[in-house]
């Protein structure tokens, strides 16, 4: 979503002039249209988060008519894609072994999002007990991606991410999504199919792309609702 030089003023609680100031001086990221600067979310939570600069819970909110319909896990995986053996003697090189395989723009500063993941770990770990870790920022809205993915990857050798239940992680569900909204969609259908015990027993057993991605379809099929039944209970 676009936003104007009044939005981001009050959403970094400046004035308009400082927001002028800071695009020279700081390089708040903007875009010059019609004479207009327009400027990004995703973008200035960035920069923001980067400078260290307080944000407005504000930030957070999407609107109903910019926010889309909400991914499926099993599409949002697909978009991600699945990966094997990957290498990594601690959290950090693991995590690092990640950024440098995700399926992200060109113009993604990937150094960027290594580092918002680490200071996430340290503030609290991701791994959510039985060898799992769900690797993700502290603030959704951190990149300008076009759509929602879902990035698994089984590990090499397990790892220590200071799980509570003390086991060492083995597989990892990587999740970056454009809005907060999404983001949170797509964490509660991960944890739905993680009760599923077909879709888990594939996980541990580090089964194969396919036969993971047609249970995540099975599962993402059960929980969708049928468009035209809801128009026409509606008309009734």
């Amino acid at each position: 979503m676009q936003i104007t030089v009044r939005e981001v003023a009050e959403l970094l609680n400046i004035s308009e002039k400082t927001v002028y100031r800071w695009i020279d001086e700081r390089k708040l990221p903007g875009y010059r249209l019609n004479g207009q600067y327009r400027f990004h979310r995703a973008e200035l939570l960035e920069w923001a988060t980067a400078n260290r600069i307080n944000v407005s819970p504000r930030i957070f909110e999407e609107p109903e008519s910019q926010s889309g319909p909400l991914p499926e896990l099993s599409d949002a995986m697909e978009a991600g894609g699945v990966f094997y053996r990957l290498a990594g003697r601690n959290k950090a090189e693991v995590l690092h072994n990640v950024v440098e395989i995700l399926r992200l723009p060109d113009e993604v500063d990937r150094k960027f999002l290594l580092q918002v993941l680490l200071a996430r770990e340290a503030l609290e770990s991701t791994a959510v007990g039985d060898g799992i870790a769900i690797p993700h920022v502290r603030n959704p809205i951190v990149l300008h991606v076009p759509q929602p993915v879902v990035t698994l990857c089984f590990l090499e050798t397990p790892v220590d991410f200071g799980a509570l239940d003390g086991q060492p992680v083995h597989t990892l569900f990587t999740f970056i999504s454009p809005v907060v909204k999404a983001h949170l969609h797509l964490l509660s259908r991960l944890a739905f199919a993680l009760r599923n015990p077909e879709f888990k027993a594939l996980i541990v057993k580090q089964a194969g792309r396919d036969e993971i991605m047609a249970s995540a379809r099975r599962i993402s099929d059960s929980l969708r609702v049928p468009v035209n039944a809801t128009q026409k209970e509606a008309v009734r």
